[in-house]
């Protein structure tokens, strides 16, 4: 009996220790678990907290990136600007050029044309140098050569018949306009206000027979390229001084041969 008492002492003992063990492992278990259930909470935080940041940097790279998209169309905007007016300015540069050229090309020709008129006057003054400065004078005027013969030395009142004395005039001025074939000449006669009575309608027709007569010297006595001669009357109407006096109306009784060096080349740079 006492050996069974024993043997049943021993056994709830045993039983006793091994439920102490389990028991404490349990609760050491617990504890793991709940530190283990922290830090699973507290990475998840972190997680929640790094996927906002992501996020967050996500949308500022967005704004960066559309920024600077921005700025590379507006520099490019800029320089397709700047290229223009670089274009635009190299052509103003390109057209200044050009009509600088042309501008020198168009006051050479005018000087050469001042050289040319000139030279011509005084060619006319040493051939016309024998008559008297009263009857003709040789003047230079807006590039071009005057010569103004009387009506003294010309022709009879109110006749369009040259007399002798101006067809030496005449010949003396054709040999200078044969020897300068580019010469235009425009003859203009001219009479005073007094009417005409006699073998002419009016003053009108006084004049223009004049200047006719005279182109008719030139060009068949002469042989002066008709071509080159273009003939008016301005009757009373160009004085060069008063009709109120006998000299005033002696000195519009004139017949002006006008002279010009062609402009052919001044009219095509003109045109261009």
């Amino acid at each position: 009996m006492n050996r069974q008492l024993i043997i049943l002492a021993a056994a709830l003992v045993t039983l006793l220790t091994v439920s102490c063990v389990s028991k404490k492992k349990y609760l050491e278990s617990q504890v793991a678990i709940r530190y283990l259930r922290y830090d699973s909470t507290q990475l998840a935080n972190k997680v929640s907290s790094l996927t906002t940041t992501v996020a967050d940097l996500q949308l500022q790279v967005a704004d960066q990136k559309k920024l600077i998209d921005e700025l590379q169309k507006k520099n490019a905007d800029l320089q397709a600007s700047a290229s223009f007016t670089q274009t635009e300015l190299s052509q103003r540069q390109k057209e200044l050029a050009e009509q600088q050229q042309k501008l020198n090309q168009l006051q050479s020709l005018l000087d050469q044309q001042k050289q040319k008129s000139e030279a011509l006057r005084k060619k006319m003054t040493d051939a016309l140098s024998g008559f008297a400065a009263s009857d003709l004078t040789v003047a230079q005027k807006n590039g071009k050569v005057y010569v103004s013969l009387s009506e003294n030395l010309l022709f009879p009142s109110g006749s369009a018949v040259v007399n002798v004395q101006g067809k030496e005039a005449l010949g003396k001025l054709a040999g200078v306009l044969n020897a300068n074939p580019d010469i235009s000449i425009n003859i203009e006669g001219h009479t005073d206000s007094i009417p005409i009575r006699r073998t002419y309608e009016d003053n009108w027709a006084l004049s223009l027979a004049r200047s006719a007569s005279i182109v008719r010297i030139l060009t068949k006595d002469y042989s002066v390229d008709p071509v080159r001669i273009v003939a008016s009357g301005h009757s009373e109407y160009d004085p060069v001084e008063s009709n109120a006096t006998n000299e005033g109306r002696a000195r519009n009784r004139r017949t002006e041969i006008i002279l010009s060096p062609k402009l052919d080349e001044l009219y095509k740079l003109l045109e261009q």
